[in-house]
């Protein structure tokens, strides 16, 4: 196992914030700040961390434990752990040399599936070719080039990808101040979206990277089509066939069940890491009314601020079927590529071990509504300010 630590002594990585505290020190401001901020007041960002301090589990005494399982099945698919990397792209501007393909490798070194980005360093077939061993999803955008769509969904059906997740809450693209201030409004050099750079396209980067913005995503946005409708879940899954297809942004009951009714295979709640509506609530608060609106139909997979065992068997006890991590994949990258990354799966995963045993459950399957219960007196959310050791 691959471990990282730095003098002083108090900078050993102990848990996943900790990569992020390294990353700062690291990388340039304007990078970090560009992976690590959120939209408008960051209210989204903020709550999506501090609502999991509002669910308390409920631990379990004197049952036998004599080994722990946190393997599940997804879509058919086995995976070692009940979490997985969200798609999200530009993982070169923390990894160079080897950008997605270090991920793509570390979900395979835990055994979990890897998300790539519709705007990754890396390109479909690159990532097939540079991770065969990995459970690989694209995820899509439906473009204003509808046929460049469909050829990206072709190409990773292709290429072996297992599944799609379609992110549909993206529009517009939230502005994030941080990024403007910093004057973070294209890729540096020489980096791109290789998705888009067929033999035969056109500069597409003169769109993304036209500067037109003051920051970088509303470059990128000009690209989306804006039309899109619940139909199109059947008009993507005449391009992808057999494979399985997740709605990934749901926020609402009323979008998780309208999403099953239109075909959807899985639904994700996801609000975009807070980099997109600000003032909406945090994905675990969520969860429960997504979950009781899908009504075991389709599996409900989330993401938005986990980082910590204890967080993911939460989202597990309140109807998750596997929980996606996002940001700490970028910190933990900058710091140490695909071996640190390896570690904070490790890490995770000897949390979500441990705070199952307290619980008195042995595998995934075994966790359920009963372990988890909101605190007796309600109120909202506090700050939560850990105890000086």
């Amino acid at each position: 196992m691959y471990i990282m630590t730095l003098e002083p002594r108090e900078h050993l990585i102990c848990n996943v914030n900790d990569f992020q505290y390294l990353a700062k020190a690291k990388l340039p401001k304007e990078l970090y700040e560009y992976l690590a901020s959120g939209t408008d007041d960051e209210q989204t960002l903020a709550e999506n961390r501090a609502a999991f301090k509002l669910w308390y589990l409920r631990p379990r005494v004197l049952r036998p434990l004599s080994s722990i399982n946190t393997s599940i099945s997804l879509f058919g698919q086995n995976l070692n752990v009940p979490f997985f990397v969200s798609p999200a792209g530009v993982m070169a501007l923390c990894d160079e040399k080897h950008g997605e393909c270090a991920t793509a490798n570390a979900c395979a070194n835990i055994g979990t599936m890897f998300g790539l980005s519709q705007h990754s360093t890396r390109s479909i077939e690159q990532v097939a070719s540079c991770a065969p061993g990995t459970n690989k999803w694209y995820q899509c955008y439906i473009l204003k080039d509808r046929a460049m769509t469909r050829r990206l969904l072709r190409r990773a059906r292709d290429a072996g990808y297992r599944g799609i997740f379609w992110t549909v809450d993206s529009p517009r693209f939230g502005f994030r101040e941080a990024d403007a201030r910093n004057g973070f409004n294209a890729l540096p050099f020489p980096h791109r979206l290789e998705n888009y750079h067929e033999a035969d396209s056109s500069r597409r980067d003169l769109t993304y990277n036209a500067k037109q913005h003051a920051a970088w995503d509303q470059n990128t946005e000009q690209m989306i089509d804006t039309n899109v409708t619940w139909e199109d879940v059947q008009w993507i899954k005449q391009e992808i066939g057999s494979l399985p297809l997740v709605i990934k942004g749901i926020m609402t009951g009323e979008d998780a069940l309208l999403a099953v009714e239109a075909g959807a295979d899985g639904v994700m709640v996801s609000n975009h890491g807070g980099r997109q509506l600000d003032g909406c609530l945090a994905t675990i608060d969520v969860l429960p009314e997504v979950v009781a609106a899908v009504g075991g139909r389709v599996p409900v997979l989330i993401d938005g601020g986990f980082r910590r065992g204890t967080d993911i068997l939460k989202a597990l006890a309140l109807g998750a079927s596997a929980v996606g991590i996002g940001k700490p994949v970028f910190f933990a990258l900058s710091v140490g590529g695909e071996g640190a990354v390896t570690q904070m799966f490790h890490i995770l995963k000897t949390e979500l071990e441990a705070a199952m045993a307290l619980c008195g459950v042995t595998s995934i399957q075994d966790v359920g509504s009963s372990l988890v219960t909101r605190h007796p007196t309600g109120g909202a959310i506090s700050y939560y300010h850990r105890a000086k050791l």
